[in-house]
């Protein structure tokens, strides 16, 4: 049986002009057995669309790992590291992985306590909620009558020694149902949008730098980001931003000389913007929580400096500058109308292109909501490759 293609269940609130090349259905193949060939498409189909769903898939961590590991044959670690978070609980990643012993790439996520699951006996699942990261809070009022928010915006790597996985791969395995919910923006905007029941939140990269303004694109065609080191340590003490994107600036983060032991050469410093090896479309992808520094490359020669963001180039380190120049440029893209907020089934299986999407955990379970996937990335083989001189002089 053929490969054939379905788009995916926009929600009314999408705006369909947005999501043209965006996510598809696949069908007609058995994403835990597929031939070299099958998977040829699969994996052209993956960097042309940035998300495939699979449903009904019967899928083993076995599988889930080889599956996930064909992206990146060389790949072999969890993308955060086998021991995940660094060896410390002060981690913010610390609470919500479990590993399955027998195939430590591959981790239970979810809600509630599981039994007897893949070899572990009992684990103990936590869904991140806003409430435990957000500087504000939906009240328990507002939240028992359906509100909730995006938890955080994020791409699937470690930010310090580790390359970005290339790809993230997805399964429901218990998926409780309930009423839906209103994700609420909660900055003054009033934007909110519906979302099922725990969804996991979409935005495109290339979205994102497609709707910029000209002066927002040169800056991003021009710019790299300096992560800190540890950042899911560094960050821990912080609160988020209402939305999700970001953190506030309150100068909570842990002084360097505080984190677990790090060297200059494992900072990570990545391009914003991020080659699709595909289609060769720049994706804007950085991980705002994390973000320490920016570093800007002077207008090339012969371009147009009328209102150009720093001509000459810079060296940004105030913290607060950093978030709000990102948080400007990465805020119009999570916009409702282009959110894809998946509506999870059991044994949906999700594989997105973590190198061009940013995503988010939605919403809140009550104790006795039992929910389990299995979640697989691995660290890649090599960095993220950037615009290209020819893209410079395009864009900037």
């Amino acid at each position: 049986m053929a490969i054939e293609l379905a788009p995916l269940p926009l929600p009314p609130t999408a705006d369909a002009s947005k999501f043209r090349d965006f996510g598809r259905e696949v069908k007609g193949v058995d994403p835990g057995n597929l031939s070299p060939a099958d998977f040829g498409q699969i994996e052209e189909l993956l960097y042309k669309h940035d998300a495939l769903l699979f449903r009904n898939a019967d899928l083993s961590p076995e599988q889930q790992y080889a599956l996930t590991k064909a992206f990146d044959p060389a790949s072999e670690s969890y993308g955060h590291g086998n021991n995940k978070t660094e060896s410390t609980k002060k981690s913010i990643l610390h609470p919500d992985l479990k590993t399955i012993p027998r195939v430590p790439q591959v981790q239970l996520i979810g809600n509630g306590i599981v039994y007897d699951h893949e070899g572990l006996a009992e684990a103990k699942l936590k869904h991140p909620s806003h409430h435990t990261f957000h500087k504000t809070q939906v009240s328990p009022e507002d939240e028992a009558a359906g509100a909730t928010r995006f938890y955080r915006w994020h791409i699937d790597a470690a930010l310090y020694k580790l390359a970005p996985p290339k790809v993230t791969t997805l399964y429901g395995i218990t998926v409780p149902q309930g009423a839906p919910q209103v994700c609420r923006y909660d900055d003054g905007t009033g934007d909110e949008l519906p979302v099922p029941l725990g969804t996991t939140a979409f935005v495109s990269g290339r979205t994102m730098f497609d709707i910029l303004p000209p002066e927002l694109k040169s800056l991003a065609v021009r710019a790299r980001v300096r992560y800190a080191p540890h950042p899911y340590v560094w960050m821990a003490p912080a609160s988020a931003l209402s939305t999700g994107l970001g953190i506030e600036t309150e100068d909570k983060e842990l002084a360097l000389s505080d984190l677990p032991e790090w060297s200059e050469e494992d900072v990570k410093v990545f391009p914003v913007l991020w080659k699709n090896p595909v289609t060769g479309e720049l994706h804007f992808q950085v991980h705002p929580a994390g973000a320490q520094e920016l570093l800007v490359d002077p207008l090339p020669a012969g371009a147009s400096r009328e209102g150009a963001l720093f001509p000459d180039g810079a060296h940004l380190k105030d913290l607060k500058e950093v978030r709000g120049l990102l948080y400007k440029m990465q805020r119009p893209a999570i916009a409702p109308s282009l959110v894809y907020p998946h509506d999870w089934r059991e044994k949906d299986l999700v594989l997105f292109h973590n190198r061009g999407v940013l995503h988010s955990v939605v919403g809140a379970f009550k104790p006795d909501q039992v929910r389990a996937f299995h979640q697989c990335n691995l660290a890649a083989s090599s960095d993220p490759v950037g615009p290209s001189a020819e893209d410079v002089a395009k864009w900037a």
